[in-house]
C-alpha cells in the first residue's frame, strides 16, 4: 500500500488521517508462522506512535496465543490479518489504553480458509480525557471452511465523556456449518459498584483503579509469559495511576 488511505477505506473510517499522513508509509508487514501442530505465544506492546501491519499463517493444527497490547501518547494502529488452516486455533487478546489526545486503533481480520479452524478475541479498550479507541473486527469463514468455531467480544470503557470509542464487528460467512458469535458493548464504570468499593472504604481513585484493571483483565487470561504478563499489568498500573 503506497496511497494515503482515505475515508472511503472501511479500514480507516475511524483513523486520524492527518496523524497517519505523518507516519506514512508504514514498515513492511511483520510476518508471525507457526508450523504444524506447533504451538506458540507472541506479545505485541505498542507504546509509541506508529503503524504495525502484522500477517499471521496458522499450519493445520497451529496454535497461537497472541496478545496486542497499544499504550501509544498519540496516533498508534495495529493492523492483523490471520490465516487459519484446518484444525488451527487463534487465541487472540487485546488491551487499547488511550489518554489525552491520543488514537488507539486495533484492526482485526480474522480468516477462516480451512474446516475445523477455531480462533477466539478478547479486546478491551480503556480511553479518557480526549482519546479515542477504535476496534474493527472482521471474521471471514471461506465456503469450504465448515466446522468453524469463532467467538469475538469486544468492551470500551469510556472514564470521561470526552473521550470516543468505537467499536464495529463483521461477520463474513459463506459456510453453513459454523459456529460464530460477536458481542460489542461501550459503557461507563458502573456507579454502584463505584459506591460499594467507597461505602467499604475504598477511595474513589482506588475503586476506580481497580474497576478497571478488573475489566481489563479477561484479555490477559491465558497468557502464560510471566514476565511479559507482569509487563503488561505494570502498564496498566501505570496508566490507572496517571488517571489519579
Amino acid at each position: 500500500m503506497t496511497a494515503l488511505p482515505t475515508r472511503k477505506d472501511e479500514a480507516w473510517r475511524y483513523a486520524d488521517l492527518k496523524a497517519v499522513e505523518g507516519l506514512w508509509p508504514p514498515a513492511p508487514a511483520t510476518l508471525i508462522s507457526v508450523a504444524e501442530g506447533a504451538t506458540a505465544e507472541h506479545v505485541l506492546h505498542v507504546a509509541e506512535p506508529g503503524i504495525h501491519d502484522i500477517e499471521v499463517r496458522l499450519a493445520p493444527g497451529a496454535r497461537l496465543r497472541l496478545m496486542v497490547a497499544i499504550s501509544a501518547p498519540d496516533y498508534a494502529r495495529v493492523a492483523l490479518v490471520v490465516h487459519l488452516a484446518e484444525g488451527s486455533h487463534l487465541d487472540l487478546g487485546g488491551v487499547l489504553l488511550g489518554a489525552g489526545d491520543a488514537s488507539v486503533e486495533l484492526v482485526t481480520d480474522i480468516r477462516h480458509d480451512e474446516p475445523g479452524a477455531s480462533s477466539s478475541q478478547k479486546v478491551r479498550i480503556v480511553v479518557d480525557d480526549r482519546a479515542t479507541g477504535t476496534y474493527l473486527g472482521r471474521i471471514a469463514v471461506a465456503r469450504d471452511a465448515q466446522k468453524t468455531d469463532a467467538g469475538q467480544s469486544a468492551r470500551a470503557l469510556v472514564l470521561k465523556r470526552t473521550a470516543a470509542a468505537n467499536l464495529k464487528p463483521e461477520l463474513e460467512i459463506y459456510a453453513d456449518d459454523v459456529k460464530c458469535a460477536h458481542g460489542c458493548t461501550v459503557g461507563e464504570l458502573d456507579k454502584a459498584a463505584l459506591f460499594y468499593l467507597q461505602s467499604r472504604g475504598v477511595p474513589m481513585p482506588e475503586a476506580q483503579s481497580l474497576l478497571t484493571r478488573a475489566f481489563l483483565a479477561d484479555a490477559l487470561e491465558g497468557l502464560e509469559d510471566e514476565a511479559a504478563r507482569e509487563k503488561l499489568e505494570a502498564v496498566i498500573a501505570g496508566f490507572m495511576e496517571a488517571r489519579a
